[in-house]
């Protein structure tokens, strides 16, 4: 089996290099590309190059825009990269009968309720990023492709930055620290991530009936405050000197942090799906955060 890997050094991708290199025979790419191969999403003509030369049985976009505020004054990168990008690999993908995992996210829904998203439910991205993602979904199913595309959320990773990542620097540098308490969701580590994603895909070859969307994350939810007092009450416990204690963080609303693209404040989502369809039992958010402050802070 021949897989072509894109967007290898992000933190998902860089995962997935090592849970998907015992599948197959694979190519990763980043956007400086390898050997004249193109992997660079906002480069279409060089991309289909590389897919009709590689000739992948598996193609896995881990590659995205992901800057969800500055989406809102690019909206055009934005759009060439999380849509037309995502579907000209479904239509690939679909000449050379070859499968596509995809990944999306929560921000394609519009943040309203408290109950967890499903599969199914309607979807109201509130800015550029939700948007150019649903439309990337949206290209992949109308190119009847055979495709995985998994909606996750608050990814992190011992590699790159990430919220835990960010809230033990501001806890060493700054007095006092303001962490949002109401918006909610799941912390998914991106080992996990990939580690579901080889599953999945061991699944879909043996079953193609299995082509279709998921919700994937970790088990159980969290605010931003909440998550951040049990990164720094780790920290802390580990020996780590830190300014502001976990006790000290002040929660906030989302309305006394305004940013340019507007937050969901529901992100949970039901993972039913992805457990029934692939014999799945999904860990807690805290065992995997906790495993990658370990790593990053022992």
């Amino acid at each position: 089996m021949r897989i072509l890997l894109l967007g290898k050094n992000g933190q998902v991708g860089w995962e997935l290099q090592r849970s998907l290199a015992p599948l197959g025979e694979l190519m990763a790419l980043d956007r400086q590309g390898h050997e004249g191969f193109c992997g660079d999403l906002s480069d279409l003509d060089g991309l289909a190059r590389t897919i009709r030369q590689f000739k992948p049985d598996v193609l896995v976009n881990a590659a995205a825009y992901t800057a969800v505020d500055k989406a809102e004054s690019e909206a055009e990168q934005a759009h060439l990269i999380n849509a037309l990008a995502t579907g000209l690999l479904a239509e690939e993908a679909k000449a050379l009968d070859a499968w596509l995992i995809h990944y999306s996210t929560d921000y394609v829904f519009d943040g309203s309720g408290g109950k967890p998203w499903q599969e199914t439910d309607v979807t109201g991205p509130l800015g550029v990023y939700g948007a150019t993602k649903l439309q990337g979904e949206q290209l992949i199913q109308a190119s009847h492709c055979k495709h995985l595309i998994f909606r996750t959320s608050w990814v992190f990773g011992a590699r790159g930055n990430n919220f835990a990542k960010t809230m033990l620097r501001l806890a060493k540098e700054r007095d006092s620290l303001n962490v949002i308490n109401d918006q909610i969701g799941s912390p998914t580590g991106a080992d996990l991530l990939a580690d579901v994603t080889a599953h999945a895909l061991r699944a879909a070859i043996r079953q193609p009936d299995v082509s279709g969307l998921y919700h994937l994350v970790a088990k159980g939810t969290v605010s931003w405050f909440d998550y951040a007092r049990l990164v720094l009450d780790f920290a802390e416990k580990s020996g780590v000197s830190l300014k502001v204690s976990a006790n000290a963080v002040n929660p906030i609303p989302t309305s006394q942090f305004p940013t340019p693209a507007q937050r969901p404040l529901n992100s949970r989502m039901s993972v039913d799906k992805l457990e029934s369809t692939f014999n799945l039992n999904l860990p807690s958010w805290q065992s995997g955060l906790l495993r990658m402050l370990n790593e990053i802070t022992l």
